[in-house]
């Protein structure tokens, strides 16, 4: 008997060693991070402040007022010859990208999104939220 139990913890104990030989590479299936990256925060590249024309093809030209905090937000307020608005949070300035909204009194809310050309000029692409189809291109004539 003591022959049989000598018998049976060997093989207890070579199956136990046996299993903590295998690679846990080998016998663990990947595993998904359980959070997704966030994309990192670029330095902005320049600073927006100021008060300059936004020039849009579609011949409403809107004059805005911003101002740039150290991390790229962007606060203000606009005009055009028909309304006023104001820059709704979430605006930025991410590396050469810029991007904000506007919420105007009589009822849009342009999306305007661009970046910083070659010639320290902005320009870029705008649209209404509410009627995506109203769309224009816009771009400054002061440097940054």
């Amino acid at each position: 008997m003591v022959h049989k139990m000598s018998l049976a913890s060997l093989a207890i104990a070579a199956s136990v060693a046996g299993l903590a030989l295998l690679p846990a590479a080998a016998s663990a299936a990947p595993v998904a991070p359980a959070v997704r990256p966030v994309s990192p925060h670029t330095a902005p590249a320049f600073n927006a402040s100021g008060s300059y024309t936004l020039f849009q093809s579609n011949g409403v030209n809107a004059t805005v007022n911003v101002t740039q905090d150290s991390l790229g937000k962007l606060y203000g307020s606009a005009t055009t010859g028909r309304a006023a608005g104001t820059i709704e949070s979430g605006a930025s300035v991410d590396g050469t990208s810029i991007q904000f909204t506007i919420a105007w009194t009589n009822g849009p809310h342009g999306r305007y999104t661009g970046s910083l050309g070659a010639d320290r000029r902005l320009s870029g692409f705008t649209f209404d939220l509410g009627h995506p189809e109203s769309q224009a291109t816009w771009a400054t004539t002061q440097t940054f």
